[in-house]
C-alpha cells in the first residue's frame, strides 16, 4: 500500500509571462540611477514602500500626489476577516502623460513599447525595501512587472502560491484582482516598474 503523502500540484495561473518581449535590464538600469539622482521615492502613508510615477493625468500635477500614488485597494484588515476598502478610487484611463524627466530616458522608450501592446493606467517604479512586506490585500486591475532590481529573497505571493520574479528584461503580468502580497526577504531593495493593466489577460 502506497502511503506516500499526496501533495497537490501548485499552479502558477496568476503569473503570466508576456511571450516575445523583452527589455534590455543594463539601459533600465543605468536610468534608474540617472532618475534616482534627480527623484526620491514617495512613501505615500505605507511603510517601507515608495513610487516615483513615471505618467500623469495630462495637466494634472496632483495626479502624481498623495492617494494618487497609492489608490484603492481591498485588505482583511484583522481578525474579524472583513474585507475593507482603503483609499480613493483612481479613473486609471486618464494617465496618459510620460512625466517629463523620463523624456530623454530609455523608460520613453519602454513606456511607448508597452502602451501600444497593453491598455495601461498609471505606471511607476515600486520600491520594496529590505526584509518587508505589502499588507495582505488585492487591487482592481491587474498588475504588469518588469523587475529592475531584485534579490532570491523577493517573492510575489498570490493567493498560497509565491514565486521569484528575476530581474533580466522580461515582462510579466499578475493577478492582482486576487489576495496577495509582495515580501523582500533579501538585505538589498527591490525596485519594479510595475504598470495598472486594464484589459486582463486572465479569464
Amino acid at each position: 500500500m502506497n502511503t506516500a503523502l499526496q501533495h497537490p500540484k501548485v499552479s502558477f495561473d496568476d503569473f503570466y509571462e508576456v511571450p516575445n518581449l523583452k527589455f534590455d535590464i543594463d539601459r533600465l538600469r543605468t536610468d534608474l540611477e540617472k532618475i534616482l539622482r534627480e527623484k526620491k521615492f514617495n512613501s505615500p502613508g505605507v511603510t517601507h514602500f515608495g513610487a516615483i510615477p513615471l505618467n500623469q493625468i495630462p495637466n494634472d500635477e496632483s495626479s502624481i500626489k498623495g492617494n494618487n500614488i497609492r489608490g484603492k485597494y481591498w485588505t482583511i484588515a484583522d481578525e474579524t476577516g472583513k474585507e475593507v476598502s482603503r483609499d480613493i478610487d483612481i479613473d486609471e484611463s486618464k494617465y496618459t502623460k510620460l512625466v517629463p524627466e523620463f523624456e530623454k530616458t530609455y523608460f520613453k522608450e519602454v513606456y511607448e513599447t508597452l502602451s501600444k501592446k497593453f491598455k495601461l493606467g498609471r505606471v511607476r517604479l515600486l520600491l520594496k525595501e529590505p526584509r518587508s512586506t505589502l499588507s495582505w490585500h488585492k487591487d482592481p486591475e491587474c498588475r504588469l512587472h518588469v523587475p529592475i532590481i531584485t534579490n532570491p529573497g523577493c517573492s510575489m505571493v498570490i493567493e498560497n502560491v509565491a514565486k521569484h520574479l528575476p530581474a533580466d528584461g522580461k515582462v510579466w503580468i499578475t493577478n492582482n484582482t486576487k489576495y496577495h502580497n509582495f515580501f523582500n526577504g533579501g538585505e538589498q531593495a527591490r525596485i519594479h516598474l510595475v504598470a495598472c493593466v486594464l484589459d486582463s489577460p486572465f479569464k
